[in-house]
């Protein structure tokens, strides 16, 4: 059982211990509404409301166990689904309304790759630091695997009809593209199919062949707090108000510093969306699959890892496609660009080859986050 060190007990070692690093951003929060307010450089308000984002992220995060423990699987389950990934969806419904919608689609590419890759690999890579090799279930891996190889078949195909009937793929430099009204139904289309089939492998995982999946067997220690004190539903559910919240004023400073922030640095959005964007959306949930991997829980790690790249693909993609029919300048058709496409496809396909073994070693990590530097570089100069 991991024990508080000597010298840190109660906030401070909180703070410092694996679930409690996030918290340590919260000055960036009034911070960078001050910022905004004050007219600042968007260089600056983009990374300091960038790491505001982390603390309500990790907070709506812990609401929603909390929550979930208390609903039992069933519902623990869908309360997972509904917040899981609500940051960065909420990150993405205001740059659909902000226009914004190439962004969006390279920060949804982005997080996909980064729970495959960077955060796949960086698991792999510390969890089999002194260990000859690592195991963990085989067949929950190449059932989540598989799902996120059809849900590249459905992402790839407005893209292929795009490219067969239409005007071709997006430049990585465009902000909005308006295709054709086909390409916007039939992006609909696939969205509703994608969140059907989510809803199957949800029942799946969660009735019918919930033993293969089942990380709650393996307690949570990642975060140094092992015996803390259950929170009660009302704490709950008002820290995942105060965290919706939270993420909502911070993404919406987020995406409005944007475009500026861009030119000032020199890095393009396609890069910031791919990247930076997805990486800070999900950076306390990173953090947790690399700690329980270092304690050997693989399983739960290749969970967390390719699970929520799954979910985003499955079901975060779709709803931002069926949000863009209610807001922004138009629908968003699910045409990526040729470098979020190769990616996905390249990306998806080392997921499969690499955990349908059932066993990783830390050169397999190492394997992985290459990738992932590659594919950074090639959105860096793209």
């Amino acid at each position: 059982m991991n024990k508080t060190p000597k010298g840190r007990s109660g906030l401070a070692g909180f703070l410092l211990s694996g679930s409690g690093w996030p918290y340590l951003l919260v000055p960036a929060i009034p911070l960078a509404i001050l910022l905004d307010l004050a007219n600042a450089g968007p260089v600056l308000i983009f990374f300091i409301s960038a790491a505001g984002v982390i603390p309500t992220a990790a907070l709506m995060g812990r609401a929603t166990e909390e929550l979930a423990e208390r609903a039992g699987p069933g519902i623990g389950g869908l309360l997972n689904v509904t917040f899981g990934n609500a940051p960065e969806l909420i990150i993405c419904l205001f740059a659909l309304e902000a226009g914004l919608q190439e962004v969006v689609k390279a920060s949804l590419i982005g997080s996909i790759l980064g729970n495959i890759l960077l955060v796949l690999g960086a698991a792999m890579f510390i969890g089999g630091l002194g260990r000859e090799r690592q195991f963990f279930n085989r067949v929950a891996a190449s059932a989540q695997s598989s799902m996120l190889l059809l849900a590249v078949v459905a992402l790839a195909m407005p893209a292929i009809f795009e490219l067969v009937d239409g005007q071709g793929l997006p430049s990585p430099s465009d902000e909005i593209v308006n295709f054709s009204s086909d390409v916007e139904y039939l992006s609909l289309g696939v969205a509703g199919v994608l969140i059907l089939t989510y809803i199957a492998g949800l029942i799946f995982s969660l009735r019918t062949h919930r033993d293969l999946f089942n990380p709650a067997a393996e307690v949570l220690e990642e975060a140094d707090d092992k015996g803390r004190e259950p929170w009660s539903v009302r704490k709950s559910v008002g820290a995942l108000a105060i965290a919706g919240a939270g993420v909502g004023v911070m993404s919406e400073i987020l995406v409005g510093s944007v475009s500026a922030a861009s030119s000032s640095i020199g890095l393009s959005e396609f890069f910031i969306g791919a990247i930076v964007i997805a990486i800070v959306g999900n950076a306390a949930e990173h953090w947790v699959a690399v700690a329980v991997a270092a304690k050997d829980k693989m399983d739960l790690a290749v969970n967390i890892a390719i699970g929520s790249g799954a979910q985003i693909a499955l079901f975060a993609a779709p709803v931002v496609v069926v949000a863009s029919f209610l807001i922004g300048p138009h629908p968003m058709a699910l045409v990526f660009n040729g470098f979020e496409l190769g990616a996905l496809l390249l990306s998806v396909l080392i997921a499969i080859n690499i955990t349908n073994r059932g066993e990783s070693t830390w050169f397999e990590g190492i394997q992985l986050l290459a990738c992932y530097l590659v594919l950074a570089v090639a959105f860096f100069f793209a």
